[in-house]
């Protein structure tokens, strides 16, 4: 068996980069970046005002100072005319500063009878302006790679920038594998239940960014099995979901063998989640997670889904490690690194009490994993461990 981070690190080097593919910035958010963009434009393009109230020169600026109101600025709708001295003009927020004018006396400062105005009140130090490319210049550099969020998506649109190029999305095929399942909806027999696997890590796997398909169920028959691996041709990665009942990927293994798999590695020193595989499979990655369900979702948080990252481009990482306090004690842990549903509440962790990896309704009550290193003492009520936030 291989640790978790060795596990890691040679699915990251299995890791083929995808293409390039444009799209509109409309659908552009959650995508990843895949090259650098530049600003088309500066902005603000001119310097424009900050506040409602009237443009004047900085110089005149003074309590009981009054001014002659020449013309008025909007936003879309400038002033041509020059602000000379003794003059002012109406501005409104995000207008062009005319000409001549360096402050923006706000407009409850000021009293105004006809077309003169009076400062009443105290200005302060702001220029209440906002300067030409104050936020950024034509050229300025948007780097690539980075998942496209609300806030980017904004920052691109002033930027005038109509269209993203963008990773394209790895697609990968999902296969659950087994005699007792259906699929939801269907009614099972006496000595069935219902593939639950497929679904929760195509929803993981899609909030990484993947475009996931759910392929048809395998038997457990070889022949079933080549079907559904020849199914997923075209995939980046292929994922299996359990093995044959005479033991762990045991036909899985085997078929994937004879149709061309080459293995990087078999077993890992976790719980839940040792037997897992991966390698290669005529071009496409491939990954065969344990059945159990629990076991299945935990391996896709820990590699399915960053592998998935990786293909997009982000840097290849573990998932986030945080620290919390124990509010309980735990008991000592045994040679494999121990990943414990557990509760984070108040800045306290607690590992919930029944830890079966097939236990559905358990992980549901989770929001952390409670990482237990390779045989880590018992630990006391108040001790700081690592978890994944989930």
């Amino acid at each position: 068996m291989i640790s978790v981070e060795e596990a890691r690190s040679l699915l990251f080097g299995l890791v083929t980069p995808l293409d390039a593919e444009t799209v509109p910035l409309v659908q552009a958010a959650g995508r990843v970046l895949a090259r650098d963009v530049s600003a088309k434009r500066t902005q603000p393009p001119f310097a424009a005002s900050a506040m409602d109230g009237y443009a004047v020169r900085a110089d005149e600026v003074a309590k009981g100072a009054s001014f002659e109101v020449i013309g008025d600025a909007a936003a879309g709708s400038g002033f041509a005319g020059r602000v000379a001295p003794g003059q002012a003009a109406r501005i409104f927020t995000g207008a062009p500063v005319p000409e001549g004018a360096d402050f923006v006396v706000l407009q409850e400062d000021v009293s105004r009878d006809g077309d003169h105005i009076n400062i009443t009140g105290d200005t302060g130090a702001s220029h209440n302006i906002r300067p030409a490319g104050g936020d950024f210049k034509t050229g300025h550099r948007f780097a690539a790679p980075k998942r496209l969020d609300p806030a980017d998506i904004a920052l691109l649109a002033s930027m005038n920038i109509a269209e993203v190029p963008v990773t394209r999305k790895p697609v990968v095929a999902l296969i659950s594998t087994g005699n007792e399942l259906v699929m939801p909806g269907e009614t099972p027999g006496p000595d069935q239940i219902i593939a639950s696997n497929t679904f929760g890590l195509k929803a993981l796997l899609n909030l990484a960014g993947a475009e996931t398909r759910i392929l048809p169920i395998a038997l457990d028959t070889p022949a079933s099995l080549q079907t559904a691996l020849d199914l997923a041709e075209g995939a980046d990665l292929i994922i299996t979901i359990g093995g044959a009942s005479v033991g762990d990927h045991d036909l899985v293994a085997q078929v994937a063998a004879d149709m061309g798999l080459e293995r990087t590695f078999y077993k890992v020193a976790m719980r839940p989640g040792k037997p897992l595989m991966a390698g290669r499979l005529n071009g496409a990655m491939m990954m065969g997670l344990p059945g159990n369900p629990v076991s299945a979702m935990v391996c896709g948080t820990l590699f399915a889904a960053p592998v998935v990252e990786a293909l997009l481009g982000l840097p290849a990482r573990a998932p986030e490690r945080l620290q919390a306090e124990l509010a309980v004690d735990v008991a000592a842990n045994g040679p494999r690194e121990h990943y414990m549903r557990a509760v984070l509440k108040d800045g306290l962790l607690t590992p919930l009490p029944d830890q079966d990896s097939s236990l559905l309704s358990v992980l549901s009550t989770a929001n952390a994993l409670l990482i237990r290193p390779v045989r880590d003492p018992a630990q006391p009520a108040g001790h700081m461990v690592d978890y994944i936030p989930i």
